[in-house]
């Protein structure tokens, strides 16, 4: 199959907001893993360009075109955007080679009728390119053009972290995230993974922040390394990881992950566990328990309890049981819109509300599990204050909790005045790591 067609058929199955990104693309490509690596990376990038430049996509298009892009037909608008990103970002693409591939995409899918439409819009795009006028870029509206992020959550973040932040998390957004792995050291040390790794021709450094982790440079599947299929390391970000470092977990504890997919916390608790203790890993479906399943095994595991269970529902053979309790919850994803192109585009305020009251439902439930002195951990991946700070004054007020400094647990250079209080705020494109908030408490005795 022609790479362009590839990317086309995949552009229109992304139009539907049911269908996740990542996922998507990575199946596509794992369909086409024939291909050389070359095509792969040329079908990969410009799907994640599309998404990730939407906006700014559109806003060029809606520049020349007197048909605007949400009035033309889907695979007329996936056409002009894919060929709009190759003109725009990928100089090495000659402007006609653009322009003559769009214009025969078209006819493949039946469209000759519009294949003059198609190719005037693109060359008059190709000459006057570095002529359009952009919003002015520190404007909310020049900085959803700029970013492709939509103008409401410019606005809101721009409202509750400012200016400079807001022009680094969408920034940061846009670039390249980095493949950061966390090691399995009941198994292997990270100087030993390290030279496994490099042995196989796999580029890595030391991560940011936490000794057992890596930074992997240079790879096109991790399912091809052999070290990942031993179970010796697994895929998490630095921020993830951070939040099951900072709950503090002691040999012999027991311990609740309770909405665990795809299960990157609870591997982290049984890695520290080692075959002492107990974890006990939920969440709601099957599909959902079926990763912390297949990690746990693949990671060599044991003690532990996977099981199918809403966590707004209460289970009484559960209560007081828990020495460490660790509640990253269903949010807005705003902090790590970097690794999941979608997320901007699907979020609205109301959803934003919704899962900050869904939250809440849920801390006031799985808050009983927690033994009186032991501690519960509550993150997220976003930067959105209701959901954050609001829901750490809410635990203060509403629940029999304290909090519990994070400054033990951090490294200098993360700790500040929250952390000392009992949060923190990981910023995208301020720290080196995604934007995650994790927040620790302590159950009062009585």
């Amino acid at each position: 199959m022609d790479q362009r067609l590839i990317i086309l058929e995949t552009l229109l199955l992304l139009n539907d907001p049911e269908m996740p990104s990542g996922k998507t693309i990575k199946q596509v490509l794992d369909k086409y893993d024939h291909l050389k690596k070359q095509e792969r990376s040329f079908i990969k990038r410009i799907l994640e360009g599309c998404l990730e430049r939407r906006i700014e996509l559109d806003y060029i298009i809606n520049c020349f075109s007197n048909t605007k892009t949400n009035r033309m037909k889907p695979v007329i608008r996936a056409i002009l955007r894919m060929s709009v990103y190759q003109l725009k970002y990928m100089d090495s693409i000659p402007a006609s080679a653009v322009c003559n591939e769009a214009v025969k995409l078209a006819e493949k899918k039946g469209f000759s009728g519009l294949k003059g439409f198609v190719n005037g819009v693109l060359r008059s795009i190709a000459r006057q390119m570095n002529e359009i006028r952009y919003p002015d870029e520190d404007s909310s509206q020049g900085m959803s053009v700029k970013y492709s992020c939509p103008e409401w959550l410019t606005e809101q973040l721009m409202c509750e972290l400012g200016s400079e932040y807001t022009h680094k998390i969408l920034e940061d957004s846009l670039k390249p995230a980095g493949i950061f792995v966390r090691i399995n050291l009941s198994r292997i040390t990270p100087a030993l993974l390290a030279d496994q790794l490099e042995k196989e021709g796999i580029g890595c450094e030391a991560a940011p922040y936490l000794s057992y982790a890596l930074k992997l440079k240079d790879i096109d599947s991790v399912n091809r390394i052999n070290a990942f299929g031993a179970g010796l390391f697994r895929i998490q970000d630095i921020g993830s990881m951070l939040v099951t470092h900072i709950a503090g977990i002691n040999r012999g504890d027991t311990v609740f992950d309770v909405c665990a997919s795809p299960g990157g916390k609870s591997m982290h608790a049984l890695d520290i566990l080692d075959g002492s203790g107990h974890l006990y890993a939920f969440d709601i479906s099957e599909k959902k328990i079926e990763p912390i399943l297949e990690g746990a095994v693949m990671m060599g595991g044991s003690n532990y309890d996977i099981r199918i269970a809403d966590a707004t529902g209460f289970h009484p053979e559960y209560e007081e049981k828990a020495d460490v309790l660790i509640a990253d919850l269903p949010c807005s994803g705003l902090g790590v819109m970097g690794r999941r192109n979608d997320i901007k585009y699907n979020m609205t305020p109301d959803k934003e509300a919704s899962l900050a009251a869904l939250q809440k439902d849920i801390l006031s439930n799985v808050s009983r599990y927690v033994k009186p002195g032991g501690c519960m951990v509550f993150s997220t991946c976003t930067v959105h204050r209701a959901e954050n700070e609001d829901n750490v004054r809410w635990i203060l007020e509403n629940l029999p909790f304290e909090a519990v400094s994070l400054d033990e647990y951090l490294p200098e250079e993360l700790r500040c005045d929250t952390s000392s209080k009992g949060y923190i705020q990981l910023i995208p494109g301020v720290h080196k790591c995604d934007g995650f908030f994790i927040s620790k408490f302590r159950k009062k005795n009585g």
